[in-house]
């Protein structure tokens, strides 16, 4: 029976994997490519736990067996057995490659199929993907795409100038399923907090192997919506040289309109049909995220905007969605385009190109390809 160490193909590969854990555990965090197939249910852990506390590792082990026989072992075999089949080159862990991973392989192994496992399991994987990123913000450079809401920073790292991914580029905001400010919740959840820090690291990781002198990000907060980027990342990317985006504000506006008001829509209404029950959450969010910045637009701006919105959802329900670009452009000319003045005021002397989304992605290409091999 074979364990596998190589974790940097893991991850270069997505190869499939089994996360043998258990259900609770799988929920807190695991690896983008597993899929949770446990040996045991929450419950029956709970009680080999106990056991184990009280009786000692023998008793525990004996009791696991007992839990999990007869029908519900080759249940469980069953369902390995199928995700083996169907991804031949995959493999399986548990949290720290101990009895789980190896009783779920030997099982395996007696149904006849030798199904390799990872050594160290989950806690292994998770350790090595730490240490690599640390590794990387410390060694490769960095360049960070700005420039102020609207401006489709996130559309350039993912189209580039030809239209594909730009090379070294990660898209921070896709990883944490959000759009960013306070408008970019989407109709999906957002991941775990560890499950984004690996989402992260694993995109970091892959970047670092392209043939690129420089991995590309956009510039963000500390917070994509909950999920708050690690303290290593936060500094490499305040540290490093920025491109601005420029676009005019009716750009932005028709942009951000795009964004926040037909796509998020779409993606409710293709959850929930085109209902009413759709535009009230469509609706709902929309005043949500309004009075999210209630505080730092102010009062008084605060209820002048919520009128425009007022409006604009009357209208939207009449058939006319235009009057949404009334409140957005308030939104975007007086409080965001003064906030990301201010910022950016401070970090003037990091700047080494400004231009049109074209002109950025055409620049970042050739920073790219004037140091790749061959």
């Amino acid at each position: 029976m074979t364990d596998i160490n190589d974790f940097p193909a893991l991850f270069r590969h997505q190869i499939p994997l089994i996360d043998t854990r258990a259900p609770i555990e799988f929920a807190r965090g695991s690896m983008p490519t597993a899929v949770n197939l446990p040996l045991m249910t929450d419950t029956e852990r709970e009680s080999v736990g106990r056991c184990y506390k009280h009786e000692g590792p023998e008793a525990a082990i004996a009791l696991g067996h007992r839990l999990v026989t007869g029908s519900l072992r080759e249940d469980r075999i069953a369902k390995w057995a199928a995700f083996a089949k169907e991804h031949p080159k995959g493999a399986l862990f548990c949290f720290r490659g101990g009895m789980r991973s190896e009783l779920s392989q030997q099982w395996l192994s007696e149904a006849g199929i030798d199904y390799p496992r990872i050594s160290g399991g989950y806690k292994a994987l998770r350790r090595w993907l730490i240490d690599a990123s640390a590794k990387i913000y410390g060694q490769q450079k960095f360049l960070v795409v700005a420039g102020k809401t609207g401006c489709a920073k996130t559309r350039l790292i993912n189209r580039g100038a030809s239209g594909n991914r730009l090379p070294g580029g990660i898209d921070l905001e896709g990883l944490a399923n959000h759009r960013g400010s306070s408008f970019g919740r989407r109709d999906t959840e957002q991941p775990t907090q560890v499950n984004f820090e690996i989402a992260v690291d694993i995109a970091v990781f892959n970047a670092s192997e392209e043939p690129v002198p420089h991995i590309i990000a956009e510039d963000e907060s500390r917070l994509i919506g909950r999920c708050a980027l690690a303290q290593n990342l936060q500094d490499t990317l305040k540290a490093a040289p920025m491109v601005v985006v420029e676009a005019t504000l009716e750009a932005r506006v028709e942009h951000s309109f795009e964004n926040y008001i037909l796509a998020n829509l779409a993606d409710l209404q293709a959850r929930l049909g085109n209902t009413k029950t759709a535009f009230d959450q469509f609706s709902s969010d929309l005043y949500a995220a309004l009075d999210r910045i209630k505080k730092r637009l102010g009062g008084v701006r605060h209820h002048e905007i919520t009128q425009q919105l007022d409006d604009a959802i009357a209208s939207h329900l009449r058939g006319d969605t235009s009057v949404h670009r009334g409140w957005i452009t308030a939104l975007l000319r007086d409080y965001y385009d003064p906030m990301y003045n201010y910022q950016l005021e401070s970090r003037n002397e990091r700047i080494i190109f400004r231009g049109n989304e074209a002109e950025v992605a055409g620049f970042l290409l050739a920073q790219q390809e004037e140091a790749t091999p061959g």
